[in-house]
């Protein structure tokens, strides 16, 4: 199988182009993602033709299950079509995902996809489309508790679950103890991604995230949308700011004409391969 390695600011893919997904796409993504016996990533990508848009995407987290939206992914694939599919340089794109098609606009530098702005859409608020178990409409600065210990947290949807937690130091946060905690809370019937923040100014915020089915990563691209999203609701920052994540920055921008959220950062290719599928040899007693 051949693959492409990419990463969005460190959120790290393998992106496979072929004509249709397997039926086994899950079970492939655990064994190539694997950091040891395979190539290593955050999730995998195949990239199909699309009837509505340029290209089709579905991506697979390196546990296997499937999400629907992924902003890093979508820059990703935006980069790889704009260069090694299209016959000239687009200066836009459409990408079919899981919760429909999505507008990408794209820079260049000489021959090169510079910044990729993805439109995110708009996000979901409603409590039970998140989801998140309440009987608030929206859930704003709510209170969720581990154990002795216990955050505030508003949630977001676009395209997959968010909650939002404003703390002191993102840094000081035990996100190996607290993150699985969270991801797996009863209040989330399908698990929910997390993002801890700290607003520097009503432009600027600096966040860690635990991606669901994942683990803590690098940046996340919907995260870093959800977050703004969140601190917008809370009057906490403006509608652009630019997010600071562990892997670099991303700028966030929800429009008030339209209420969708824009996202403007980079891709980068990192490597091509072909990934060798061998069965497992089978033990014998002779």
């Amino acid at each position: 199988m051949q693959f492409t390695k990419m990463h969005g600011l460190g959120n790290d893919f393998v992106i496979v182009v072929q004509s249709k997904v397997p039926a086994n796409a899950a079970q492939i993504a655990q064994s190539v993602c694997n950091r040891r016996t395979g190539i290593g990533a955050d999730g995998l990508v195949f990239v199909v033709s699309s009837e509505k848009a340029d290209c089709r995407m579905q991506i697979f987290n390196s546990d296997g299950t499937e999400s629907k939206q992924c902003g890093n992914a979508l820059r990703c694939v935006a980069k790889y079509y704009a260069e090694k599919i299209a016959f000239e340089k687009p200066q836009e794109i459409s990408i079919e995902t899981g919760i429909g098609i999505q507008k990408i606009w794209l820079t260049y530098r000489e021959d090169e996809v510079d910044l990729i702005r993805v439109d995110m859409g708009e996000p979901v608020l409603e409590a039970g489309k998140v989801p998140v178990l309440s009987s608030e409409k929206v859930v704003q600065n709510h209170s969720i508790s581990l154990g002795e210990s216990s955050y505030r947290f508003t949630a977001v949807s676009l395209g997959n679950p968010h909650a939002v937690i404003e703390v002191e130091d993102p840094e000081k946060v035990p996100m190996e103890i607290v993150g699985p905690q969270l991801e797996n809370h009863p209040l989330f019937p399908r698990k929910t991604n997390i993002e801890f923040i700290k607003i520097h100014s009503p432009h600027e915020m600096t966040m860690r995230v635990w991606e669901r089915g994942v683990g803590e990563t690098m940046s996340c691209g919907s995260g870093a949308c959800a977050a703004v999203v969140a601190s917008v609701l809370n009057k906490r920052s403006d509608r652009k700011v630019t997010v600071h994540l562990l892997g670099g920055d991303l700028l966030v921008e929800w429009s008030p004409e339209d209420q969708h959220v824009y996202m403007t950062g980079s891709a980068e290719l990192v490597f091509e391969g072909v990934w060798l599928q061998k069965p497992k040899k089978a033990w014998s007693n002779g």
